[in-house]
């Protein structure tokens, strides 16, 4: 998944008359085996970020909805003094912002600091559940090209270390194998660690949203607990 880019890449070899070529293409499991034992954790890492980047997608979709007519509802539902069926289209929207709001509905008659900072309390909880394994993602997106690199730079050393034990010229075959083969962590690493660097910015403008919204609800709320009934 993480090597697309090297699905193509075909070594070519001159047949013994000299009058025909044989290709053969390498599959993806073939160049994650000529890779080496770093090409394991790279394939770990893709799993992990492919795997947060789809459940902060979903988790995240689920949250970001318009509070505007849910807090239209709210703002009747108060006025008429029906607290219960506040309550109820707080559960029934179950949102971040919406539970912020619950919470502050079951706070009505405290004093207003009070219901404040019960409100501020549950955003705090709602943020945190929104970030979960963001700072994971972030680690990967460094962390991936780092192992890509590490890993060429092992390549190379065993590529030299076999071009110094032959005896004699060095054939061009053998010293393009041993650098391609190191090269190859060094483009699986950097695949992982762009898709999980540009799904961290995307998931954390999308938690920034819903922030948005929840400060938003809270201070429309607020707001409503201050107007003279």
């Amino acid at each position: 998944m993480f090597i697309q880019p090297l699905l193509q890449i075909t070594t070519t070899t001159v047949a013994s008359t000299g009058t025909g070529k044989a290709e053969k293409t390498l599959s993806v499991l073939e160049l994650m085996i000529k890779g080496g034992w770093v090409m394991i954790p790279i394939g770990l890492l893709s799993l992990i970020a492919v795997y947060i980047i789809v459940e902060r997608m979903l988790t995240l979709k689920k949250a970001d909805k318009d509070p505007e007519r849910f807090l239209e509802n709210i703002k009747n539902l108060v006025y008429n003094g029906d607290i219960s069926g506040a309550v109820q289209q707080c559960q029934q929207f179950d949102t971040p912002f919406s539970k912020m709001i619950e919470k502050g509905i079951s706070k009505i008659g405290t004093p207003l600091p009070s219901i404040e900072a019960s409100i501020e309390n549950v955003g705090k909880v709602e943020v945190y559940k929104l970030e979960k394994n963001l700072n994971i993602l972030a680690t990967i997106s460094g962390a991936g090209p780092m192992l890509g690199f590490f890993g060429t730079v092992l390549g190379l050393v065993q590529a030299f270390m076999a071009i110094a034990r032959e005896d004699g010229s060095v054939s061009p075959k053998l010293l393009s194998t041993g650098m391609y083969e190191a090269m190859i962590t060094t483009v699986g690493g950097l695949i992982v660690g762009i898709i999980a660097y540009v799904g961290y910015n995307y998931l954390v403008t999308k938690v920034d949203k819903i922030v948005h919204q929840m400060e938003y609800a809270s201070i429309e709320f607020i707001e409503l607990l201050q107007q003279p009934k």
